[in-house]
């Protein structure tokens, strides 16, 4: 099974930390947008509370689960026609 979705997830994931990291993102206005364990942190808590690199960590492994939860749906789907 190739994770060609995993590793661009996680990619994506890595280089939207990186960019936040960097101070091109000065407002956070990325980082918001696209960080899944922010959005549930800015619900039930403070986000300036939190340690931003357990975020930055945090980012990264959703973004690639979303990855591999999208290989294995396509992994799934393709057996699935292989088998017709």
């Amino acid at each position: 099974m190739r994770y060609t979705v995993t590793l661009a997830c996680t990619l994506f994931g890595a280089a939207l930390c990186l960019f936040n990291a960097t101070g091109y993102d000065p407002h956070n206005l990325f980082l918001f947008m696209f960080s899944v364990p922010i959005w549930f942190v800015e619900v039930f808590g403070d986000i300036h509370h939190v340690d931003v690199f357990a975020m930055y960590l945090l980012t990264i492994a959703s973004w690639a689960a979303i990855g591999y939860i999208s290989d294995r749906l396509i992994m799934r789907d393709r057996a699935k026609r292989a088998a017709d």
